[in-house]
């Protein structure tokens, strides 16, 4: 597991970038730390079953929340990332082989934990020929087989480096939501996202669709990196001409001095006007607030999104 104490080490590719000050957070970013009693009960279902959580390798604030409620985002295919996104916190380097058994954990974890609603997510596995595709499909099916009554939520990365027909791997699995986070506006990709190409991802969201329009896709962003405004009003314009359904809207956190600035901190009522914006523009399901992230109430949210697609069929 991650360790906090000595970021140098955990990120040995970032350390020789300059130090960037981490500015104080504002009042309506702080949380408590993690102390119930439910908590500990989720975080030992985890190490008994060896999963890593993208909770804890990317020091999310809300593990503390959600743990405590029995929620956790699965992380699969490791705990190392062949990408190194700056604005990031898991590590980067040369990943272990797939453990063939992952599968069948993930499923014994979410039967035990009762999830009504589970999200799996991986780190990059450029060294994949299908860039791990096939893991995500045999994942999603090893749940289906036992806990059928789960929803089930992915969150993928970006298959750059793969043939488009990975893709299909993924959706003949059939997740109930398949996420992909575009991460911030397409001018600031070079600086936080360089492994990464926009239009590359945008295509991918709307090539879910185009395979299976049964499916939701969702996606999302960071703000507090450098972007202007009107520049992420043109990513929503984006992800909606890609028939994006669920849109999240989060504010960045630094997670060292080694990562990327916040360059600053959106204030609430400026996070109320995006999530308007985004209604407006025409996305099912809208999440924007400071704390927001990509699996946070993630089974709220499906129900929610569930029924609007009901109700624009004029069937809810």
């Amino acid at each position: 597991m991650r360790d906090l104490k000595i970021p140098e080490q955990r990120h040995p590719e970032k350390a020789h970038r300059p130090d960037n000050a981490q500015p104080k957070k504002p009042d309506w970013i702080r949380v408590k730390a993690p102390t119930s009693k439910e908590y500990n009960e989720t975080r030992k279902i985890m190490r008994e079953n060896k999963l890593v959580t993208v909770c804890e390798e990317a020091g999310c604030p809300n593990v503390g929340e959600c743990w405590s409620q029995g929620h956790a985002t699965m992380m699969i295919m490791g705990e190392i990332c062949t990408r190194g996104c700056t604005f990031c916190n898991i590590a980067t380097g040369r990943p272990d082989a797939l453990d063939v058994f992952e599968p069948g954990r993930v499923a014994h974890a979410v039967e035990k934990l009762g999830l009504n609603h589970v999200v799996i997510t991986s780190v990059d596995r450029d060294d994949l020929d299908d860039g791990g595709a096939d893991h995500f499909a045999q994942t999603i099916r090893a749940v289906r087989h036992r806990s059928p009554s789960t929803t089930i939520e992915i969150l993928t990365p970006d298959f750059l480096k793969c043939a488009p027909e990975v893709l299909e791997t993924v959706v003949e699995a059939r997740p109930d939501v398949f996420n992909h986070n575009l991460e911030t506006v397409p001018g600031l990709y070079q600086s936080v996202r360089p492994g990464a190409r926009y239009f590359h991802s945008l295509r991918l969201l709307q090539r879910v669709k185009e395979l299976d329009p049964t499916i939701f896709t969702k996606s999302g962003v960071m703000v507090g990196l450098g972007e202007e405004r009107a520049q992420v009003l043109q990513v929503m314009d984006d992800m909606r001409s890609a028939d994006v359904d669920f849109m999240t809207i989060g504010q960045y956190l630094q997670p060292t001095p080694k990562h990327h600035a916040v360059a600053r901190f959106i204030t609430p009522d400026e996070f109320k006007s995006y999530e308007k914006a985004a209604f407006n523009k025409g996305f099912l399901m809208v999440s924007a607030t400071p704390l927001t992230r990509s699996s946070y109430h993630a089974g709220d949210d499906f129900a929610r999104l569930r029924a609007a697609r009901l109700k624009k069929l004029g069937l809810g």
